[in-house]
């Protein structure tokens, strides 16, 4: 019998995301110089930054070359920042051999064919409730939230629960 999701969230010291489609809608606006625009959710940049403070690794690899994108995340502490990934295996062996992270310690949430190498080499593959049907097939969890709209905040919110770091903040007022 598979283990469910929950199981592995206990052992999550690390967060990789994709940035379209996960982060963002997916969609992009084209303005007229060329320049691509994307939106990201604010509950999600209050899920990355509230990892960060945690002590999580939090990583980003994107095929992407957005430098919006980049001050966006660095604004919210994140300094593992790999943009232009087309291979994005790569990427995740040398993030995992800088801060010897081990494979099953990772949640990875990616939304389309380019992610799939990365999520089979993880713990925990997860995405967005609008990830392709491949993705899909071979994640632990679909969020219920589209890619967004959401969707970071869920598996964060959820692995920062079940270790007894969510909210931890607010606890010396209410003690």
């Amino acid at each position: 019998m598979e283990k469910s999701y929950k199981e592995y969230l206990q052992h999550i010291t690390t967060f990789i995301f994709d940035v379209d489609g996960v982060l963002t809608n997916g969609n992009v606006v084209v303005h007229t110089d060329g320049q691509l625009l994307r939106t990201m959710n604010i509950k999600d940049g209050y899920a990355l930054k509230t990892a960060v403070q945690n002590g999580f690794n939090v990583c980003v690899i994107s095929g992407g070359t957005n430098e919006g994108v980049r001050q966006r995340l660095r604004g919210l502490g994140i300094t593992d920042i790999y943009l232009g990934a087309h291979h994005k295996v790569d990427q995740l062996d040398e993030y995992m051999d800088i801060y010897n992270i081990k494979a099953e310690n990772v949640l990875y949430m990616g939304d389309d064919i380019p992610d799939l190498p990365v999520m089979e080499m993880i713990g925990l593959p997860t995405c967005p409730q609008d990830a392709v049907p491949e993705i899909k097939a071979i994640s632990k969890y679909v969020s219920n939230k589209k890619g967004g709209k959401g969707c970071v905040r869920d598996v964060i919110e959820q692995v920062l629960k079940v270790q007894g770091k969510w909210m931890n903040q607010f606890d010396a007022k209410y003690d």
